[in-house]
C-alpha cells in the first residue's frame, strides 16, 4: 500500500520466540538419523550410484515403518507419493515389490502411489504443471514426496540461482502447505569427484542451500557409500552399502565408518571368530557378511588375515575356528 496516497501500512505479524506454538508432526524425525520430518533435500550421486534404489528404499520404509536400509528407523510413517520420470511404471513396481519382498512385505498393501505422467511430463517450471500437482497432493495428502530426478522436472538453467530459486521455493511452499517431506534425486558433477559432496552438486548452490537434509551416494569400485548432512542436527556417521540380490534385489547397510579404523578392524575380526565359535558347521563368506552386515571387500581381507594367523581355515562349506589353536599366530596389540 502507498502511504502517499491514504492508505494504511499494515504491518508484518511479530511473535514472541518463546510463544510460538509446537505443529505435532512439524519436528523430530521423519527417518531417524535419515530425514529430518517434513524436510526437504536431494538424494546426490553420480550415474549408477543407486540414488533411485536408494529413494524406493525410502519410499517402502515410510510406508510401512520399517527400518530404512534396514538400519534407520521410521518415526513418523504415512502414505508415499512417487514420480520417477525416468523409469517405466512396471521397472519402479519390480523395484518396489523387491524392496517389500526383502523385508517380508507385499507391496499391495503399502500405501505407496504412483504420478503417470509419461507423455506431458511433469514441469515445475510452468504454472499449468505446478497446478496439477497441487491437485494431486490435494487429493492424495502423502507424508512424503519423492520426485525423481530433478533434471526432468524443469526446463530451466540449473546453473542460475534465480531460476532454481524458483522451482525450489515453489517446493518449499508445497512443503509447508501441505506439511510433508520432499525427496529430489540429482546428479553430481563429473568434473568435481573429489569436491565436497554438497559442492560437487551439478547446477546452482541454491540447491545445496535449499536441503533440510542431503544424502550423498559415492561409488569407489565396489564400494557404496553414503554420507548424510542436516540443517539442524549432528550427522550420523557415514555408512556403507550394498545392493543385495537376495531374497530379492534391496539396498542395505553393511555398516557404519569408524573413526579409528584399526579398532573396526579388531571388531569385526573377533566377531567373525565368535560367530564360528558358535557354530559346529563352516560358514560361507556370504552367510559371514549377512551376519555381521559388513562390506564384502572388508570381510575378505579379515579373512585373510585370520587365514594368515592360523586363527581360521578355509573348509568345504566355508570357514571355520582352527582345530589347533597352538597353531594360531599372537596378534601385536595396536597400542
Amino acid at each position: 500500500m502507498d502511504e502517499r496516497a491514504g492508505d494504511r501500512v499494515e504491518r508484518l505479524h511479530v511473535v514472541a520466540a518463546g510463544d510460538v506454538p509446537a505443529t505435532p508432526g512439524r519436528t523430530g524425525w521423519l527417518v531417524e538419523g535419515l530425514w529430518a520430518a517434513q524436510g526437504v533435500g536431494l538424494i546426490g550421486g553420480a550415474p549408477k550410484s543407486c540414488k533411485t534404489w536408494l529413494a524406493l528404499d525410502l519410499a517402502v520404509s515410510v510406508a510401512s515403518a520399517t527400518p530404512a536400509l534396514g538400519h534407520f528407523a521410521v518415526a513418523q510413517p504415512g502414505p508415499v507419493l512417487l514420480y520417477a520420470a525416468e523409469d517405466a511404471p512396471e521397472h519402479v513396481q519390480q523395484r518396489l515389490d523387491g524392496v517389500a519382498a526383502a523385508r517380508g512385505l507385499d507391496l499391495r498393501g503399502l500405501a505407496i502411489r504412483l504420478i503417470l505422467a509419461p507423455s506431458l511430463r511433469l514441469r515445475l517450471d510452468t504454472a499449468r504443471d505446478r497446478t496439477r500437482l497441487r491437485t494431486t497432493l490435494d487429493a492424495e495428502r502423502p507424508r512424503l514426496l519423492i520426485l525423481d530426478p530433478l533434471v526432468r522436472l524443469h526446463h530451466a538453467d540449473e546453473n542460475s540461482a534465480a531460476d532454481m530459486s524458483t522451482i525450489l521455493g515453489e517446493l518449499r511452499a508445497l512443503q509447508r502447505h501441505y506439511e510433508l517431506a520432499v525427496v529430489l534425486v540429482h546428479h553430481l558433477r563429473k568434473n568435481a569427484p573429489r569436491a565436497p559432496d554438497g559442492q560437487a552438486l551439478r547446477g546452482s548452490g541454491d540447491l545445496h542451500a535449499w536441503g533440510d537434509s542431503n544424502l550423498y551416494l559415492r561409488r569407489r569400485e565396489t564400494s557404496l557409500r553414503l554420507t548424510v548432512e542436516h540443517r539442524s542436527a549432528p550427522a550420523p556417521q557415514p555408512c556403507h552399502l550394498e545392493l543385495a540380490l537376495r531374497p530379492a534385489p534391496h539396498l542395505r547397510s553393511v555398516g557404519a565408518e569408524t573413526s579409528d579404523h584399526a579398532e573396526h578392524v579388531a571388531d569385526l575380526a573377533d566377531r567373525v571368530l565368535a560367530a564360528l565359535a558358535g557354530t559346529d558347521h563352516p560358514l560361507s563368506r556370504h552367510v559371514l557378511r549377512d551376519l555381521l552386515r559388513t562390506r564384502n571387500a572388508t570381510l575378505g581381507a579379515i579373512l585373510a588375515r585370520l587365514r594368515a594367523e592360523h586363527r581360521i581355515v578355509r573348509a568345504k562349506n566355508g570357514f571355520a575356528l582352527c582345530p589347533d589353536p597352538q597353531l594360531a599366530i599372537p596378534v601385536p596389540s595396536s597400542t
